[in-house]
């Protein structure tokens, strides 16, 4: 009997070695890490910080202003001469694009996936020129409008969609002088402390040859 009972003893112990080898290289391992939940649709999400914050906000006028511009000079069905018309829709529309697509990077982070390109200067940019060319064009619908409904919403949306470009031009022009000074300065540091890593290094090779 206490044979038999040794023998079994053995056998479960062999078992569970079994067990626990087999266990150790099976590919379905059980697993402590929390599993995060997939958060927005494949990773992207709202940040929701930047649409609360000055940027998103005007961004989001601007966007609504320029469709409001595109949609009354849409609503003309008679010109003469049509150059301010044809110049105030190419500008209204243009504007709507590439600020909705510059929305749509920052408001979901995509721009943080790119990283080649600089967004604070490439926002400036659309900021300033947006701004400039909506005045133009205002000013252009304004002093050959026929005195339509349509034609002066147009060109009232135009002139606040100008002063909202302006606003961001301003702070989007501090962002980037900003950026910039950041930059430089962690470029000298770098360069200042390489140059005294270099000169700790040569030290003991002076030292040895003045002995």
């Amino acid at each position: 009997m206490r044979g038999a009972a040794e023998d079994m003893d053995g056998f479960e112990g062999e078992a569970s070695t079994a067990s626990m080898v087999s266990g150790a290289s099976s590919p379905y391992q059980p697993t402590t890490e929390p599993v995060m939940p997939n958060r927005g649709l494949r990773g992207i999400t709202c940040d929701l910080d930047y649409m609360r914050s000055l940027y998103g906000i005007l961004k989001c006028i601007q966007v609504v202003l320029a469709l409001l511009s595109f949609i009354c000079i849409e609503t003309i069905m008679e010109c003469s001469p049509c150059e301010g018309l044809y110049f105030f829709e190419f500008v209204s529309c243009s504007a709507f694009v590439v600020t909705g697509v510059l929305l749509l990077m920052f408001g979901l982070g995509l721009h943080t996936s790119v990283p080649h390109i600089n967004w604070n200067l490439t926002d400036l940019l659309n900021t300033g020129i947006s701004a400039l060319f909506f005045f133009i064009a205002s000013v252009i619908l304004a002093s050959l409008n026929h005195k339509s409904g349509a034609e002066i919403s147009a060109a009232i949306f135009g002139f606040l969609a100008t002063l909202a470009y302006s606003v961001n031009t301003y702070l989007a022009l501090r962002k980037w002088k900003f950026g910039r000074s950041q930059n430089m300065r962690q470029t000298n540091d770098y360069m200042r402390a390489r140059s005294e890593s270099r000169d700790a290094d040569c030290r003991p090779e002076i030292q040895r040859l003045d002995a």
